[in-house]
């Protein structure tokens, strides 16, 4: 892949409600170069999710073809059935245009990810400061059935193994503070040369 050395690439991973998106979102008001690749997935759209902002939601059998014609940077079957991926057209158009890219992808894409680009990434694993609050988190959001939630914190016991592979462990113990020392280490990182 060719990329340009006008910007650089951010890669965000967490658990399953470790508070990634926002705080990934809170990132991307607060910091204008910065520009969100939006991944790929083959799991059912929430109600307040839109195709192309969100995620490109395509069904498993089109997530497989994409997979067979190698239009994936980086791809994982993160559940059975459930593929999340990011697209090389996405991330090309976003490098051309200069901007920063900043990725919100699981544990393993983003070690994938940060493989890739190197030095150019910093890599980011989000934590809660339990698995016992990760679990509160997921019910208190609504969105999930009770199966899904406890396949969400076994999932999240085994990712936390990967946390010490990446660049930076940062703990989401209070959300205000969260988006204000994140936003300042991503300033850093993007700051320098």
């Amino acid at each position: 892949m060719q990329t340009t050395d006008k910007g650089k690439v951010l890669v965000v991973s967490a658990p399953s409600g470790a508070g990634k998106t926002t705080l990934v979102k809170h990132l991307l008001g607060q910091i204008p170069s910065l520009s969100f690749s939006v991944s790929a997935t083959s799991r059912p759209r929430r109600e307040n999710e839109t195709h192309g902002k969100d995620y490109f939601f395509l069904s498993p059998e089109a997530f497989r073809q994409k997979i067979e014609e190698g239009a994936f940077l980086e791809w994982e079957e993160v559940y059975e059935g459930v593929f999340y991926g990011s697209l090389l057209s996405e991330i090309n158009r976003s490098l051309e245009a200069g901007q920063h890219l900043i990725f919100d992808v699981d544990v393993i894409g983003g070690l994938n990810i940060k493989k890739h680009f190197g030095e150019t990434a910093l890599s980011i694993f989000i934590q809660a400061p339990s698995i016992e609050v990760l679990e509160q988190r997921l019910r208190n959001r609504c969105s999930d059935e009770e199966e899904s939630i406890r396949e969400r914190v076994r999932k999240a016991a085994w990712e936390l193994d990967f946390a010490p592979q990446f660049d930076l462990i940062f703990i989401n113990d209070d959300l205000n503070t969260a988006r204000e020392k994140l936003t300042l280490l991503v300033t850093e990182f993007l700051s320098r040369p």
